[in-house]
């Protein structure tokens, strides 16, 4: 495209140039012939009066020197015309002998050197005016000059070659150094915006093949022309949105994926207690083997940024519902590895803006790491509390505790020690953050962790996490006597 413009841009300047330059040129030239020949004829109208005077040769010579030059100059004056002049001094009676140049009195007096050629001043004279004819080296101007006597003397004024074209190679260079001087910075011009246009076009270029190479990150800088600008703008915004659904994409596959810790928690459970035996061990070994491949799908998929699955117009579920269909269905496993449970405020509806299965997955991960990580035997509790702008879900256990709380629900990281990818507490935080809420993990009264999830019920994610949470906690500490005494209640599991 670049070199594209600069051969647009070279094509129309030289069109351009040479349809002023060459007219221009030829009327240069025109003029400078004009000139010259208008000199001439001055110098043929300074002669003009005294060959109206006298034709005496050597006042005519005076005349021509001070007009011209002998060697440009000559003027032919007819014999009869001398004739005539000199008789009519010799009627005057003065008794003086013929004019001074009486010996050309009796034929043609020429003065100065003739070029023109005797055919050429005899046919001026018949047409009573001014003609040019072509002679060796340049042109002659004849000029007919009327004499007292009635005939025609004619004035022939020599204009050489070089007072035609006096100039004229100096005004053409001049018009071919602007016509180049216009080309180059055509040329230049064209080049610099045919950069200004290949170069964001280049960019573009070179960012759809990365972002194709798999290189998501890639962008391409807003600049250049408007429609330019415009294109960046639109591939920015598709690589964003590329990003965007990849990352739903992998979030769904490691929700998926993490949803079948469930499953394979009871299947773990039931393989465990299934005995010895070539079959059971087999069962068991192939139980581990599919929560490996779990796990390595888990962390493959998940996106290392924090993406918020925040709830539609109208979305939203009977959270009471919900805790009581998942504890009857943990409440199996539980009986048979002899743990105690218990479920508080599940009694009457409780409205979250949370959809129904996004709680339901992030119950299971909290009670599937319960039964996880503890003991057979251990104690755990679910505790909702409904208020007027936040419910609270409390997951609480009777285990050993978790001893750093933020390595826990730090985002794709487990602790490495137990097989754990701490998905399942993120799955939990941006379930609640999708409304506004947040996580926190700490001590529970039976011994072992709290995981408490604060909902707001406006459904609205709060703008600054920072400003928002520190609004959770005042709200706690408004309502922490309340919760003082539903954990309370909690002491009566062992």
């Amino acid at each position: 495209m670049r070199w594209a413009l600069v051969k647009v841009s070279l094509a129309v300047t030289a069109m351009v140039v040479v349809a002023f330059a060459v007219p221009l040129g030829l009327v240069i030239r025109e003029m400078a012939r004009d000139r010259a020949f208008s000199n001439a004829e001055r110098e043929a109208a300074a002669v003009a009066p005294a060959l109206s005077i006298t034709t005496d040769r050597e006042q005519l010579e005076r005349v021509v020197a001070s007009a011209g030059s002998d060697a440009g100059m000559a003027v032919h004056i007819p014999a009869t015309g001398a004739g005539s002049r000199n008789g009519a001094g010799s009627e005057s009676g003065s008794g003086a002998p013929a004019g001074s140049g009486g010996g050309e009195a009796d034929g043609a007096t020429d003065i100065g050197r003739q070029r023109a050629t005797d055919e050429d001043i005899a046919a001026v004279r018949e047409m009573g005016r001014a003609s040019t004819t072509e002679v060796d080296g340049g042109s002659t101007l004849l000029q007919p000059v009327a004499l007292s006597s009635g005939e025609i003397a004619v004035v022939e004024v020599y204009v050489p070659e070089s007072a035609v074209t006096n100039g004229v190679n100096t005004a053409w260079a001049v018009l071919a150094a602007v016509g180049a001087a216009l080309i180059v910075g055509s040329v230049a011009v064209a080049d610099r915006l045919g950069v200004r246009m290949v170069q964001p076009a280049q960019r573009l270029v070179e960012g759809a093949h990365e972002l194709g190479e798999g290189k998501l990150g890639a962008r391409v800088p807003v600049e250049g022309p408007n429609e330019l600008r415009l294109a960046a703008v639109a591939f920015n915004s598709m690589a964003d949105q590329v990003v965007q659904l990849l990352a739903n994409e992998r979030e769904l596959a490691a929700d998926l994926s993490h949803r079948l810790r469930t499953p394979l928690t009871v299947l773990r459970l039931n393989a465990a207690s299934l005995g010895d035996g070539p079959a059971a061990e087999q069962t068991r070994t192939a139980v581990e083997q599919l929560e490996r491949e779990v796990d390595t799908i888990i962390r493959t998929a998940r996106d290392a940024k924090p993406q918020t699955a925040a709830a539609g117009p109208g979305a939203g579920c009977d959270a009471a519902e919900v805790v009581r269909e998942r504890m009857g269905f943990w409440s199996a496993l539980a009986e048979d590895e002899g743990r105690k449970w218990r479920v508080a405020g599940a009694d009457r509806p409780v409205r979250i803006p949370v959809a129904r299965t996004d709680l339901a997955a992030s119950l299971d991960a909290l009670l599937g790491n319960v039964f996880r990580h503890t003991a057979e035997g251990t104690a755990f509790a679910v505790d909702l509390h409904n208020g007027e702008d936040a419910v609270i879900v409390l997951v609480s256990d009777a285990g050993a505790g978790i001893t750093d709380p933020d390595a826990a629900m730090a985002r794709g990281r487990g602790s490495g020690t137990d097989g754990s990818t701490g998905l399942g507490l993120d799955i939990v935080r941006r379930m609640a953050e999708s409304t506004g809420g947040d996580v926190r993990i700490g001590s529970s009264v039976l011994g072992g962790t709290e995981v408490r999830i604060w909902i707001q019920l406006d459904g609205q994610a709060a703008p600054a996490r920072r400003g928002h949470r520190g609004s959770v906690r005042r709200r706690r500490q408004l309502r922490q006597p309340r919760q003082g005494a539903t954990i309370n209640r909690s002491r009566s599991l062992p």
